[in-house]
């Protein structure tokens, strides 16, 4: 019970600071959270990362826009919460 009131936590959160929005029953990402995991990809890209884990550019994307406002925990709960939305995203998984 309680990660899943750190996940909605965190996805209120995100939603809150632009990054996701509510369409409907779903979640989408935005334009504000495509741009920053367009950036994250290319870093990671550019730094030679083999793009395996879609958590690594979420919590690159993240870090950028949170920058240390966030603590370790935080961070997770908010990797967790956009996960299952930037795969759907991205076609390669149906939202929780």
């Amino acid at each position: 019970m309680a990660n899943a009131n750190k996940s909605e936590s965190a996805m209120h959160r995100l939603e809150a600071d632009g990054l996701a929005a509510r369409d409907g029953d779903s979640v989408r990402t935005t334009r504000k959270w495509q741009s920053a995991m367009a950036r994250a990809a290319l870093r990671l890209y550019e730094a030679g990362d083999p793009g395996h884990d879609l958590r690594v550019p979420i919590a690159s994307a993240l870090l950028e826009f949170y920058g240390s406002n966030v603590g370790d925990e935080e961070l997770a709960s908010l990797v967790e919460a956009m996960l299952p939305v930037e795969a759907h995203a991205l076609g390669v998984a149906r939202p929780s």
